[in-house]
């Protein structure tokens, strides 16, 4: 039997309009300020769907187009060893990874594949363009699998020193490429370099925390939970890094709310960061809507020194989060986007250095971003651009011996015309 799509519009949560969705929609095209929308379900009652696989249990609060292989739903049970510990009698744990045991299999051991079988769901089937996402790493090697079992063309950005995380299990299909930032860049940086390709009318952005599909899948997690307990949680632990997947959950407590049959309160969401990245820790004891002050530098530095590099990001515009939960006016303020560049190999710093070579790469790359070396972006650009071509066990990182340095991809391909992609292992 054929999936028939989901039914549902849109609205816009900061006026309460409610709209078709004609497509790849991301906002209110009639918003006067900026603000996140939400889909607004024909079903109104949680109704997990035995007759689907996967995450595609809850295919009737996701808004989907049709369904995907491989998928699998986050698994809930009640914590003994944990519980017992803490002294929580009531203490139930979600997990979205691999742990046949209990019955999950995330193919790359990240909840991230909640977002990708939900966004990638949400595409059109004549859809001709190419999809694009920004990545740290768990997100990449989430949408890059997704992608590659079910033949949907995409490029994923991403910091080229977190090109470690992008391990698979199999040879992924050429459909999916990557496109990386230089050494030293991060994730904002990869965002900058996603939005530049995304000029390019053969391309579209995937949205992020903006995409109804990203949240409602991640919002899974919280109808795992509840079919398992069969309420709504007191309390919601989880650790963020932009915060989306708290936005998720809160989301879907309303629709459980408005359910009617599993509680009529809201839960309390504890969102935990790791130091001394603590961005929104920070703008949240200061009671800003912004998020607190960080020059690019010290974010960079930051997002290095912590372990859990997926849980940085350091995108300085309005805080969806903060949105979300600070009770205070005033309007959403966005800054412009910045162009890319990036020079083989770096010609332009050799001259300023007096002939000497072997300058810092990612600053020349963030003086092009800023459009402060003279040239600006109407300079001659250049990705480092190729097809992910390494693929690892799942116990790699349980082996005694030591990390290797992935060797380079070795398949170059051009993304789009007049860009000259570079080899990566140069």
């Amino acid at each position: 039997m054929r999936f028939q799509g989901t039914k549902y519009k849109l609205m816009n949560v900061g006026t309460g309009r409610v709209f078709e969705d004609r497509g790849w929609m991301l906002a209110d095209p009639e918003a006067s300020s900026p603000s996140l929308v939400r889909a607004v379900y024909e079903n109104k009652k949680f109704t997990p769907r035995d007759d689907l696989k996967g995450l595609y249990r809850y295919a009737e609060w996701m808004p989907i187009n049709r369904t995907l292989r491989h998928s699998c739903a986050p698994v809930t049970y009640h914590s003994k060893g944990l519980g017992k510990f803490l002294g929580l009698d009531n203490l139930y744990i979600t997990f979205s990874g691999y742990n046949p045991k209990i019955g999950a299999k995330f193919q790359t051991c990240s909840f991230k594949e909640t977002e990708a079988f939900s966004v990638c769901a949400r595409l059109d089937r004549k859809e001709k363009r190419t999809l694009v996402v920004q990545s740290a790493g768990n997100t990449a090697r989430a949408f890059a699998q997704v992608c590659s079992d079910n033949l949907i063309p995409i490029v994923i950005c991403v910091p080229l020193d977190n090109r470690h995380d992008l391990w698979f299990q199999h040879k992924l299909n050429p459909c999916v490429k990557l496109v990386a930032s230089p050494a030293g860049s991060d994730y904002y940086d990869a965002i900058a370099l996603g939005d530049k390709l995304c000029q390019d009318s053969r391309y579209f952005a995937e949205g992020g925390a903006k995409n109804v599909a990203r949240r409602d899948g991640m919002g899974t997690t919280l109808l795992s939970a509840v079919e398992a307990i069969g309420r709504i949680p007191d309390a919601y632990f989880q650790a963020v890094g932009s915060g989306t997947g708290a936005i998720a959950a809160w989301e879907n407590n309303l629709r459980l709310i408005e359910d009617g049959r599993f509680g009529s309160h809201k839960m309390k969401i504890f969102v935990a960061q790791n130091k001394p990245f603590t961005l929104l820790h920070d703008s949240w004891q200061a009671g800003k809507r912004e998020l607190a002050a960080l020059d690019p530098d010290t974010g960079r530095r930051q997002a290095e020194s912590i372990l859990a590099k997926v849980l940085s990001n350091r995108e300085q515009r309005r805080h969806h989060l903060l949105d979300t939960a600070v009770p205070q006016s005033g309007r959403i303020r966005h800054l412009p986007g910045s162009g890319l560049c990036r020079t083989r190999p770096c010609n332009g710093c050799a001259r300023r250095q007096g002939g000497q070579r072997g300058c810092d790469h990612a600053q020349h790359y963030r003086r092009r971003l800023a459009g402060c070396d003279g040239q600006g972006i109407s300079s001659a650009r250049a990705f480092t651009c190729a097809q992910p071509r390494t693929y690892r066990r799942r116990d790699y990182y349980e082996s005694r011996f030591p990390v290797l340095e992935i060797q380079a991809y070795t398949q170059i391909q051009r993304v789009i015309p007049g860009i000259v992609p570079l080899d990566v292992a140069r």
